[in-house]
C-alpha cells in the first residue's frame, strides 16, 4: 500500500472511534449506521494489514499497531483542524485538549497548572479525576492528553510515558486563627495527642506524616482522613482541628486569614509530574503545562 491508496476517509472514521472507544456514540456523533462505520474500518485494517481494534468487553481498544495509526491520525486531523480554524480566522477554539488528574491533587494547583490553556483562545478543555492506574490506562489508550500526577510513574517497559517533574510545594500543619493565632509548634513532637485530620492512607503525603511521627514516637488523635483535597480544605476550615496540608490547598483561607500555619517540616513536602506519551503533539503540550 502506498500514500496514494490510502484512504484518508476510512482513517477520519477509525480516528473518531479511537478517541471515543465506542463504535455506537460514534456512528451517532457521524450520522451513519454502525454497520456502515464498522465496514470502513474493516476496509482500513485490509488495506493496511494490520489489526487496529480489540474488543474488551463492551468497549473497543487499540492494537498496538492501531496505537501507532492512532498517533499519527492525531497528529494529522488536529493539524487539519488548526490549519481551517487559522484559514477561516477563527478566535474560537480549535483544539481539545483532555487533562487527567489524581483525586488526590489539589485543584487549587491543577488550576494554577493549566491557567495559560485556559488563557489561549485556541483551545478548550476537557478535565476529569481519578485513581493513578486508571488514568493511566486512559492515557495509553489515547482518550487523554495529559495526567497530572501527585505520585511518580509505576515502570512499566510496555507501555512508554513521559514523566516531567513539574515542582513541589510546602505541606503544612494549620489550624483556626482563632485559636492558633500566633502560636508555632514543633513539628512533629508537638502534634502528640493533637486532634487532626489527615489525607487519605493513598496519599504521598500522608506516608510521610505517619513515618515522621513514628521516628519521633508521636501519636497525634486522628478524627478525619481524607482523601478529596477539596474536603480536606474544608474540613480545616470548619473542624477546629488541625490538619496536614499543602498550602495551596488553603490558599484562600490562609491569605483572608481563618487559618494560620502552626508548623511545617522539611520532610512534608508534594511532588507534582505531567506524564503523557512520547508523541510530538503531546510534548508540545508538556511545554505549557511545564510553564
Amino acid at each position: 500500500m502506498n500514500l496514494k491508496q490510502l484512504n484518508f476517509h476510512h482513517l477520519f472514521y477509525f480516528w473518531r472511534v479511537a478517541k471515543n472507544g465506542h463504535l455506537t456514540r460514534t456512528a451517532d456523533e457521524l450520522h451513519t449506521s454502525q454497520s456502515a462505520l464498522s465496514a470502513q474500518i474493516k476496509q482500513l485494517e485490509d488495506h493496511l494489514g494490520q489489526a487496529l481494534f480489540k474488543r474488551d468487553g463492551r468497549r473497543l481498544s487499540l492494537t498496538e499497531n492501531g496505537q501507532i495509526v492512532f498517533s499519527y491520525a492525531e497528529t494529522i486531523f488536529g493539524l487539519g483542524q488548526e490549519m481551517l480554524g487559522r484559514l477561516r480566522g477563527q478566535s474560537g477554539a480549535t483544539r481539545h485538549i483532555r487533562i487527567g488528574s489524581v483525586s488526590t491533587m489539589s485543584r487549587n494547583y491543577q488550576e494554577n497548572k493549566i491557567r495559560p490553556l485556559l488563557s489561549n483562545p485556541a483551545i478548550s478543555l476537557s478535565l476529569e479525576s481519578g485513581h493513578l492506574h486508571d488514568l493511566l490506562d486512559r492515557l495509553h489508550e489515547h482518550q487523554l492528553d495529559l495526567v497530572l500526577a501527585n505520585q511518580t510513574l509505576p515502570s512499566n517497559a510496555n507501555r512508554p510515558l513521559h514523566c516531567q517533574f513539574l515542582g513541589s510545594q510546602t505541606v503544612s500543619i494549620v489550624g483556626p486563627a482563632e485559636i492558633w493565632k500566633d502560636k508555632q509548634l514543633d513539628v512533629p513532637k508537638d502534634l502528640d495527642e493533637l486532634e487532626m485530620v489527615l489525607p487519605g492512607p493513598n496519599n504521598a503525603i500522608r506516608a510521610q506524616f505517619d513515618a515522621l511521627c513514628a521516628a519521633s514516637n508521636v501519636s497525634p488523635r486522628l478524627r478525619a482522613e481524607v482523601d478529596d483535597m477539596a474536603m480536606l480544605r474544608l474540613i480545616a476550615r470548619d473542624s477546629g482541628w488541625l490538619a496536614v496540608v499543602p498550602e495551596v490547598v488553603v490558599q484562600d483561607e490562609l491569605r483572608l486569614g481563618s487559618l494560620v500555619c502552626v508548623g511545617r517540616s522539611p520532610e512534608l513536602v508534594e511532588h507534582f509530574y505531567a506524564i503523557t506519551t512520547p508523541h510530538p503533539h503531546r510534548m508540545e503540550l508538556l511545554s505549557l503545562i511545564a510553564q
